[in-house]
């Protein structure tokens, strides 16, 4: 990377100068109509992002696959799904650093296509590897990322994002000496100093431990409640239950999007969790598991510490599996609320990788 390149970790440099709703049904895989609630009801200029089709496609493989979703203004809208999904690659289309091969939409109000140079001025994004420079301060790296944006006032402008952030003791630190977390605060530091009105965060926390992750989401709920827009990746599904709305991907398409209510109430699963009485044998439980994954009414096992949840669409078919495990001593079968990763789990097993 050259001096006059900025870090990934802070953005691309500037270019040339909800209401619940019934989510989108997941099965129609191949739909690339936005939630029923955002085409009903979503004045266009309250909208963040909307984009419909949005297609890319690398080596004859679509990567992302007529992908449509809207995203209100002011809101934290979770963007889920395994790795490999497509999840980067439509946040580097959402962000103007990416063309899409098909599709069409607007980010802020600008054109996809012909105002990348307008997105990437008013839109922050933090890439999931961190990128900023190693070897300079905090303060060092800050100032760096507000020059390359030509922030007025920049000394102020920085001393004010460190006190934002709880950076300022630690301004004269080494960034390569930061643990996982502190380099995450800091990061979204560098995406915060040009007043961006949409934060693009992919996998924020990743790897970072939970009282990090905690702080991370505490900033992020301020920044929405001065309306700013946030869209971010994650794999914790107690991060998703944060968002005001989700979308799960899968391979590039769509499956489900809504409030992660509406996603559990929609899934229609019913869930059990299995026990083990005192004194029984923890190995009877993994045995059980894998019976249950091979019986007629069962979608879902998923060992949950000394426990199992199970879960199935058909309700009594999934009674009828389990009532002969209700006759044997050593377990307890008792209903259980459905969870986001109960629903995402049985998601993934109905997709199929688009890799041949």
């Amino acid at each position: 990377m050259s001096a006059a390149e900025p870090p990934q970790g802070a953005n691309s440099a500037p270019a040339g100068g909800s209401a619940a709703a019934k989510p989108q049904a997941w099965g129609d895989h191949t739909s690339s109509v936005p939630s029923p609630s955002l085409q009903a009801s979503a004045d266009p200029r309250d909208l963040a992002i909307d984009v419909r089709g949005l297609t890319k496609r690398y080596g004859g493989r679509a990567v992302v696959d007529h992908l449509s979703i809207s995203v209100e203004r002011g809101t934290i809208f979770g963007f889920l799904g395994p790795n490999g999904s497509g999840k980067t690659t439509t946040i580097r289309m959402l962000c103007g650093l990416l063309t899409p091969d098909e599709g069409e939409g607007t980010c802020l109000g600008h054109d996809l296509r012909r105002e990348a140079a307008a997105i990437k001025r008013e839109v922050g994004y933090m890439t999931q590897r961190f990128s900023l420079y190693e070897d300079l301060s905090i303060e060092e790296n800050l100032d760096f990322v507000a020059r390359m944006y030509g922030v007025a006032e920049r000394r102020k402008t920085v001393d004010a994002t460190l006190a934002r952030l709880g950076l300022t003791a630690r301004r004269r630190q080494l960034v390569g000496t930061l643990s996982g977390g502190w380099k995450q605060r800091m990061a979204l530091a560098a995406c915060m100093l040009h007043s961006p009105q949409l934060l693009l965060l992919d996998e924020p926390t990743a790897g970072v431990d939970p009282k990090a992750r905690r702080d991370f989401w505490e900033q992020i709920h301020e920044l929405a409640a001065e309306g700013i827009t946030v869209l971010v990746s994650t794999h914790y599904m107690d991060e998703a239950e944060r968002c005001h709305r989700l979308a799960y991907i899968a391979y590039g398409k769509l499956l489900v999007e809504g409030t992660a209510n509406d996603v559990i109430a929609h899934s229609e699963l019913a869930t059990y969790g299995v026990g083990l009485r005192p004194g029984a044998d923890e190995r009877d439980l993994a045995r059980l598991a894998r019976e249950l994954r091979d019986t007629s009414g069962v979608d879902t096992v998923i060992p949950f510490g000394a426990a199992l949840r199970v879960s199935g669409r058909d309700a009594a078919a999934l009674e009828a599996a389990l009532a002969p495990v209700r006759e044997r001593s050593e377990f307890t079968v008792d209903r259980t609320p459905t969870s986001l990763e109960d629903v995402f789990v049985n998601l993934m097993q109905q997709t199929v990788d688009n890799v041949r």
